[in-house]
């Protein structure tokens, strides 16, 4: 089956992308979509030839580089978001082996870490990106790492350099920000937010702000009634709480429970807590999650605490009781809580770990 589609893989992918930006109503939007990823498709083509590498590879990961921004509009995180979105459809098309998928995948994940040195794809489309954004906007500041990518790039196309002309960003020092308590931030977004008694349906535009980070087809469906990790991600992004879509390597993204409790246990995290334990008491803009409070299963629910009065926990919450819409309800503190996420203000993610892609089960789990 691979072998009778193998030459018209391209081909099918450029569909595929022609197809996702056929539902772009920003007509400059759709244009600067098809000049970026094609850009970047043909110049790894090029690149791939020069290097000894597959072509067809390089051209179909180009291609697919941006195809998180350009579904969704969120510009965060490309390159782990663009390939946790597009693993599934690559997978569906039943045209790539598990190792041609592994090699697309990292390259679009790897994309941005241009002062890293990766594979032989990784390094190709990181090069290709350079290449169209100077090509497209030559008069653009690139940094020393960028335009010595870029000078070997030209090089290796045989362009001479001495006919490049590049600007390098100034150096200027770093502006020293006072870090912000983003956790009372959060508790504002998400307070402000469930008063609204948003409705779990595409109908209520506050419902599709939240959905709009995992683009698929289905996600309204995927959500309805289960959508309060989804709202705890969307207060976080507001809050300026950033976060890819998924955890490299972990099998469950952050529109669900699960996702936000192994996050929280994570050695370079560690901000799960148990009330009580060690004086810990819940404040204003933890995250708290419930242990079989809606159904049978563990750690059902979760939700964004206001307030600790007493044994009474003020929270913003959706699906409140399995309804389908926000509220901001009071909960007993003594009642169905596994724990708390208690965000340190100062977190930035950074992973430094090797990605490695989930080919051979790539069930979309919440």
């Amino acid at each position: 089956m691979i072998s009778e589609k193998k030459l018209k893989r391209v081909e099918l992918v450029r569909a595929l992308v022609l197809e996702t930006l056929h539902t772009t109503k920003n007509t400059s939007k759709k244009e600067e979509a098809l000049v970026n990823l094609f850009g970047v498709s043909s110049f790894a083509s090029l690149l791939a030839i020069r290097r000894e590498q597959n072509s067809e590879i390089a051209a179909i990961a180009g291609l697919l580089h941006g195809f998180y921004y350009y579904k969704s509009g969120i510009k965060s995180f490309s390159g782990p978001n663009s390939a946790d979105s597009v693993r599934p459809i690559l997978r569906s098309t039943q045209i790539f082996t598990d190792e041609e998928l592994s090699v697309i995948l990292r390259s679009i994940f790897y994309q941005n870490d241009k002062d890293q040195v990766h594979g032989p794809y990784e390094e190709i489309i990181k090069d290709a990106i350079l290449i169209q954004m100077y090509v497209q906007n030559p008069g653009d500041h690139f940094s020393k790492v960028e335009i010595n990518r870029l000078q070997k790039g030209f090089v290796e196309l045989g362009i001479p350099i001495e006919l490049v002309e590049v600007k390098c960003k100034s150096n200027r020092g770093t502006i020293n920000k006072r870090t912000k308590n983003r956790r009372l931030r959060l508790a504002e977004i998400a307070e402000a937010l469930a008063i609204q008694e948003v409705m779990g349906s595409p109908e209520d535009e506050n419902f599709r702000e939240i959905c709009k980070y995992w683009p698929d087809s289905d996600i309204y469906k995927v959500l309805e009634a289960n959508w309060c990790a989804a709202f705890v991600y969307h207060c976080c992004m507001k809050a300026g709480i950033i976060l890819p879509i998924r955890y490299p390597n972990h099998s469950y993204r952050l529109a669900g429970v699960g996702a936000w409790l192994d996050w929280a246990k994570l050695p370079e995290t560690n901000f799960l807590y148990q009330d009580g334990y060690h004086g810990f008491i819940p404040k204003r803009g933890d995250i708290v999650i419930f242990e079989k409070l809606l159904s049978d299963n563990s750690h059902d629910h979760i939700g964004i605490v206001l307030a600790c009065e007493g044994n009474r926990l003020l929270v913003a919450e959706v699906n409140k009781d399995n309804k389908n819409f926000s509220s901001v309800f009071y909960r007993n503190r003594e009642h169905c809580i596994y724990g708390y996420i208690r965000i340190d203000n100062s977190y930035q993610f950074h992973f430094d770990g090797e990605y490695i892609p989930i080919v051979s089960k790539l069930s979309r789990k919440l």
